[in-house]
């Protein structure tokens, strides 16, 4: 079993209830929910649009990253996530979701493949996911964090 990292956004409609129905899925669907950061809300990052509830949870899972992200996927779509972040100039285009779930620490593995780059690639740079973070996270994973990003 690998521990996991999650963070989750949503936007539209009802938004707490989006980030707890995500979890319900992810629990029956993926693994054993450990922990959950509180709720953040932060205005849209890279786009005009409503603000964003933000928390991370961690996980216990037995699937691999490439399950895990076909598995969190499918939860996205299920609860009506319609767009999939479009690139432009090679740069991601935001748009507004109902939920958007990402896979930002999978144990203590580096992966970069065309599908997923764990560590997060830019989770540095967004508070709204090291806030939460930093309030469930281990400090073992958080020196981890710091030394490979």
């Amino acid at each position: 079993m690998e521990q996991v990292y999650l963070g989750l956004g949503s936007n539209l409609g009802d938004r707490s209830a989006n980030l707890e129905e995500a979890i319900s899925q992810i629990t029956t669907e993926v693994g054993e929910l450990i922990s959950s950061s509180s709720v953040m809300e932060t205005p849209a990052w890279g786009f005009l649009g409503p603000p964003f509830f933000n928390k991370v949870i961690k996980i216990k899972t037995k699937l691999n990253p490439i399950e895990l992200l076909q598995s969190l996927k499918g939860i996205e779509k299920k609860m009506g996530r319609l767009t999939k972040t479009k690139v432009e100039d090679g740069k991601p285009v935001y748009a507004d979701r109902l939920i958007d779930i990402d896979i930002l620490i999978y144990g203590f593995h580096e992966i970069e493949s065309e599908e997923l780059t764990i560590p997060h690639p830019a989770m540095l740079q967004r508070d709204f996911v090291m806030i939460p973070l930093r309030e469930i996270v281990d400090e073992e994973t958080w020196e981890w964090i710091n030394r490979t990003q």
